[in-house]
């Protein structure tokens, strides 16, 4: 408990000064603890170097105020010690998987890093059962590392409106677990019945009827809408399955949004079956 409240201190102390030089030995004198120590436990609660930290807390917040300030980018930057713009637009690629002029254009939204806290509230989805019928989706593979920077390229390149012809549809992001290559494969889209345009590089889901659990995530912001999104998923699997009398069936799990609707809130389906009763 003790090292929980030496470490909010500095992470208190690093969000009040983010614009400001911060080093390691700075960092443990804060916490209380040798450098050694300090590095350790960091990285133990909060699963990032302090260094990586402190570079995704930066990038996060000069993304809030590209949004809100009429200013360019590199000024804003500059403000939170990215020397030059080039350093500034490496950092933000190697984040979000788009350059920073595209994510600005695209207006989409990104996975901000949240100031980190050990008091975490559970998102409150509205939940309902219901029967789908099977249907088909064409979609794109991942070929990113993580969902959340494919989401950011397929809005940036407008993929939607290639696969749709320019109509305004709904985008399903679709999953399932690959056992043969351990992994989980990805896949963004739209529903067949509304393909007009170019399917170049994509392929065809077959999304299985049944019965699936539905999630309406609580309304967000454009800035913590993806946190919304991925504190559902885990409360999900963490908190609701296990509780609910059900197992995750076979087939694909997906989540659907409309993009252009900036409303922030998207619906989860995770398709289930009936736990067999023990005797």
């Amino acid at each position: 408990m003790m090292e929980q409240i030496h470490i909010q201190r500095t992470i208190d102390y690093i969000e009040a000064n983010l614009k400001d030089e911060l080093d390691n030995t700075t960092l443990a004198k804060i916490a209380g603890y040798s450098e050694y120590h300090f590095l350790r436990l960091f990285r133990k609660c909060v699963r990032l170097t302090p260094a990586d930290y402190i570079r995704k807390r930066r990038i996060s917040e000069i993304v809030r105020r590209i949004g809100d300030e009429n200013r360019p980018i590199s000024d804003i930057a500059f403000e939170y010690g990215f020397n030059s713009k080039e350093n500034f637009t490496r950092a933000f690629k190697n984040e979000h998987r788009i350059l920073p002029t595209e994510f600005k254009t695209a207006n989409c939204s990104l996975r901000l890093f949240q100031p980190f806290s050990f008091n975490i509230t559970e998102p409150h989805p509205d939940i309902s059962m219901m029967y789908m019928n099977k249907f088909s989706l064409i979609v794109y593979p991942c070929d990113e590392d993580l969902p959340a920077s494919f989401w950011n390229k397929y809005n940036a390149e407008k993929r939607s409106e290639l696969l749709s012809g320019g109509m305004v549809v709904e985008d399903y992001g679709a999953m399932k677990w690959n056992p043969d290559k351990n992994r989980l494969d990805y896949y963004i889209g739209i529903c067949e019945e509304f393909v007009r345009g170019d399917i170049t590089g994509t392929v065809k889901l077959d999304v299985s009827e049944g019965l699936y659990a539905v999630f309406d995530t609580t309304p967000a912001t454009q800035h913590d809408f993806v946190n919304t999104i991925h504190r559902t998923w885990d409360w999900i699997y963490n908190e609701w399955l296990p509780k609910s009398g059900y197992r995750r069936g076979n087939g694909y799990e997906f989540e659907v949004y409309v993009e252009a609707s900036k409303k922030y809130s998207e619906r989860i389906y995770v398709p289930l079956e009936k736990e067999k009763e023990n005797g």
